[in-house]
């Protein structure tokens, strides 16, 4: 199975860079996964991208741990612990950089036991992210180093950027194409990583955090060093109402109170409405629809009557 990793910023194209190599292994006939890893990042953030393929079913899911190759679309992420662009690299790995330093300045840095190769970038700009076509000139470096077919390629990109109209089309088959030429001499040295046998598989190093005795764990507003004296209750529109007729005293409300608001005394809950604040989470999680919610004014109103 080939694994593969793109290391980007947002904005950099690393999302397309896997769609278009992940399509170019699909047209190819092997099975894929592409998928990449972000969150509501802004413009300029690190994220990732991961690509797997393989000629049988890949039963394989989650992030890449030990790559084949590795592409990293912007240099300055090499500096960043937390990119963890050498995550599980081994001699096996390729790693492709695309910089302007020459690969033997990396060598020196990186210390990297693999394969490294520097794909040369056009021209120095201020700000990094705003290099829209790095990602398809990876995707493309990427292909040949894997020795998939060109024409594959431009398909790939054709069919991925199909929304972006001909001349986005254009510009990124050029960048692509040129690096998919420039590495030439370096075409189809990725080799596919062997599948980890279950015999060999290791757990990962659980952490088991401490546990606090409940009654420093569990919220309780009448405990140590609290704020017992400040009535939160008074926050309050609608206030929760347990039907003792219908309650079996579960003590789910009890155990879903987020403040502790609810007491339980020989095994039946109480509510403490001067610091119940009426967040109603116990009238939702009462099994047994024994809590109900009564509008503050109609309490005061049954409470003067």
């Amino acid at each position: 199975m080939y694994r593969i990793r793109f290391h980007g910023r947002g904005g950099q194209g690393i999302k397309t860079a896997g769609r278009i190599l992940g399509t170019t292994f699909f047209l190819e006939s092997f099975e894929v996964q592409d998928a990449p890893l972000y969150g509501a990042e802004r413009r300029g953030a690190p994220l990732f991208a991961y690509v797997r393929a393989a000629r049988k079913p890949i039963n394989e899911r989650g992030i890449i741990r030990n790559p084949d190759l590795v592409i990293v679309v912007d240099d300055t992420l090499l500096a960043v612990p937390a990119a963890g662009v050498l995550l599980g690299v081994t001699p096996q790995t390729v790693l492709l950089i695309d910089s302007f330093e020459p690969a033997e300045t990396w060598r020196q840095r990186l210390n990297f036991p693999g394969r490294l190769l520097v794909l040369a970038a056009a021209n120095e700009i201020e700000d990094r992210a705003a290099l829209p076509y790095s990602g398809a000139a990876c995707a493309g470096a990427a292909a040949r180093l894997i020795g998939l077919r060109r024409g594959s390629l431009e398909q790939a990109i054709g069919e991925e950027l199909a929304g972006a109209g001909p001349t986005v089309i254009q510009r990124d088959l050029e960048k692509a194409l040129d690096a998919y030429d420039r590495m030439a001499e370096h075409a189809g040295i990725v080799h596919q990583g062997e599948t980890p046998s279950a015999d060999t598989y290791s757990p990962p190093a659980w952490v088991d955090p401490p546990l606090d005795d409940v009654s420093l764990a569990a919220p309780d507003i009448h405990g140590a060093a609290t704020s017992v004296q400040v009535r939160t209750g008074l926050w309050r529109t609608m206030r929760p109402v347990i039907d003792y007729h219908y309650c079996r005293q579960c003590l789910a409300c009890a155990t879903f109170c987020p403040d502790g608001a609810i007491q339980v005394v020989d095994g039946q809950p109480y509510i403490d409405y001067d610091h119940c604040k009426g967040c109603l989470i116990c009238v939702v999680q009462c099994p047994y629809h024994a809590m109900s919610a009564l509008p503050e004014h109609r309490a005061a109103m049954e409470s003067a009557a």
